[in-house]
């Protein structure tokens, strides 16, 4: 295994290919996720061109201790239990794709909505009791609030408020394509999404987020596996073209404006850049994230990096 002493260093440094290979089984770690090759490839910090890079690596890995193998997965941790874990969550992921769909579509029917996409757990193909469907919706400019306005109402009448099969949670529109949090977890967020509807729009979307080329070299677009495409929706239709004016543009300012109330009211003890963070609202984005999962699991995943190092005495490569 590379392994290179440097003065300034506490601990020996770990070469480049050990240190993107530990990072990604880091990350994932976080959520007792264990990875395969490919995934461990996928989601490596730096270019990785041969197959039999990683696989050298992770032999050299698994010699020292620093990873075990259960099969076609890598983990940092020997309990199987993770691995069961994984299985069972794939398994249900499978079980639930045809409800995921279902959902999709019905959210594609509203007015407004331009491309729906499944985010979260479900996205990495991984569902369990606590999991939720979580959308990430982009909208018709000026049209975003009252857009999420009536998807909220639906949830809230229709569905109880329950959030398991219709969380709805981040929103953009087409003229803002650009994601501004620029850190590992949305780039892995941005990389795994399943695109539902809209493909032209998540195409342009991916390529407005080109930067999370700089996180993971490796990735290559899933072919993805649309829903049949629907006919164009009469409500829909003529519900937009009702809101193609001024009214349509006063009613998304108010819806704007009530939700911005209401959470201010609600979260007011978050400071401002929690707020700005984690519960994000212009006319063209709203995030609601008001757990900041976010920034907890960017803090778990340099703490894991941290104990790592000083449970194996060495220092990750960090070019």
């Amino acid at each position: 295994m590379q392994i290179t002493y440097v003065h300034q260093h506490e601990f020996p440094l770990l070469g480049e290919v050990h240190s993107s290979i530990l990072k990604s089984l880091m990350y994932f770690d976080l959520f007792r996720y264990p990875l395969t090759l490919p995934e461990i490839i996928r989601f490596a910090s730096i270019p990785i061109h041969h197959l039999h890079i990683a696989e050298d690596a992770l032999q050299q890995l698994e010699d020292n201790l620093m990873v075990y193998r259960f099969g076609e997965f890598w983990s940092l941790n020997s309990d199987y239990g993770n691995i069961e874990r994984r299985q069972k969550g794939n398994r249900s992921a499978m079980k639930i794709w045809d409800k995921a769909i279902m959902r999709s579509k019905f959210i594609q029917r509203f007015p407004f909505v331009r491309s729906v996409n499944i985010s979260g757990s479900l996205s990495k193909n991984y569902f369990d009791a606590e999991a939720d469907f979580d959308f990430f919706i982009i909208t018709q400019p000026n049209r975003l609030w009252l857009c999420r306005m009536l998807l909220t109402i639906y949830k809230k009448f229709f569905l109880l408020n329950s959030r398991k099969y219709f969380c709805i949670n981040y929103f953009i529109d087409t003229e803002s394509l650009e994601i501004p949090d620029k850190n590992i977890f949305t780039a892995i967020e941005i990389v795994t999404l399943k695109n539902m509807s809209g493909e032209n729009l998540y195409n342009n979307f991916m390529q407005s987020n080109n930067w999370v080329k700089q996180y993971f070299p490796n990735y290559l677009p899933e072919k993805q596996m649309l829903p049949q495409k629907e006919k164009e929706n009469v409500i829909k239709h003529h519900s937009e073209k009702l809101l193609q004016n001024k009214i349509g543009d006063r009613l998304d300012t108010v819806c704007y404006k009530i939700t911005l109330y209401f959470w201010k009211r609600k979260f007011k003890n978050m400071t401002a850049i929690e707020f700005e963070n984690n519960l994000r609202s212009r006319k063209h984005v709203s995030k609601h994230h008001p757990q900041g999962f976010q920034f907890k699991v960017l803090e778990g995943y340099k703490n894991r990096i941290h104990t790592f190092e000083q449970q194996h005495n060495v220092t990750l490569y960090n070019g």
